[in-house]
């Protein structure tokens, strides 16, 4: 199963550096070094404590019309980074947190969730896609529940 892990959009990122604000909420953001090193949203790397600073902001990963929003706090790196593109791989730094895949049809209604481990990530994704009225999948904390990537299929062609 071929698929691509999407960062946020490299434009909210930039629009958060410049104004330290949520271009979605217009609500302040927040820049600190902090003491855990969660992913950034957009290189989907981990940052690290004590050596990067990060801003922390809100982010809602549907669209702001939608019926049910679900904003929630996201962090990127406060320098400039480059977004995650990189087909067919999930994320190494991303693979060490405890991980919840949630796999949504037409309507963004919910169809499939799992939890799986380390090793088992690239597996769960083929599996959540087997289902073709899944149409994508977001990837989320299983700890703090936090949206961290949305992963898409890649059509084959065939």
């Amino acid at each position: 199963m071929s698929f691509r892990v999407l960062p946020i959009a490299p434009a909210i990122a930039g629009e958060v550096r410049k104004s330290l604000r949520s271009p979605q909420y217009g609500h302040p953001a927040h820049v600190d070094t902090g003491s855990d090193h969660p992913p950034c949203r957009l290189c989907l790397r981990r940052i690290r404590p004590g050596e990067e600073r990060r801003i922390l902001f809100t982010y809602n990963s549907f669209t702001i019309s939608d019926p049910y929003p679900s904003p929630g706090p996201i962090f990127i790196h406060e320098d400039e980074c480059s977004a995650f593109e990189q087909d067919s791989i999930f994320p190494e730094d991303l693979k060490k947190l405890s991980l919840t895949l949630e796999g949504y049809g037409a309507g963004r209604w919910l169809i499939a969730r799992e939890r799986p481990d380390e090793d088992e990530i690239e597996k769960a994704i083929g599996r959540i896609f087997l289902n073709p009225a899944v149409r994508y999948i977001h990837v989320y904390s299983a700890k703090a529940g936090c949206f961290i990537a949305h992963v898409e299929r890649i059509d084959s062609g065939s």
